[in-house]
């Protein structure tokens, strides 16, 4: 190869690998792993009680329930008033689990639910 070729040539290889990237391991994130997660509100956790809860707590409450689980503002009371975080927490088979007749919900529903009220029972 002819010597004037080669400076443009290495300054060409030179830019190209200087430009890859400025950045050190400190700022790689991982591919997988928990995602950073924005507040949990109603929006997020509204499928369990429409989808299950309100099979008994509808407005009126069927099958003995006391209360109904249809608006924001009941379940709101459910949560700060009624023990519902307790009942849905309860083990398989234990006394009071909710939803009545099981089966426990899912521990990621239950978290999720645990998330929402840590989140400040955000309504949106």
């Amino acid at each position: 190869m002819k010597k004037h070729l080669l400076i443009p040539l290495g300054v060409l290889v030179l830019t190209v690998l200087g430009n890859c990237s400025s950045r050190d391991l400190d700022d790689l994130q991982p591919v997988s792993g928990d995602p950073i997660e924005d507040d949990v509100t109603f929006q997020d956790v509204r499928f369990v009680f429409e989808n299950i809860c309100t099979q008994c707590h509808s407005n009126p409450p069927q099958n003995d329930a006391p209360m109904p689980l249809v608006t924001y503002l009941d379940v709101v009371d459910a949560v700060e008033n009624r023990g519902l975080l307790d009942r849905i927490s309860r083990a398989e088979g234990e006394a009071g689990l909710m939803p009545f007749g099981g089966p426990r919900l899912p521990q990621a529903t239950i978290d999720l639910i645990f998330e929402w009220n840590n989140d400040g029972l955000l309504e949106n």
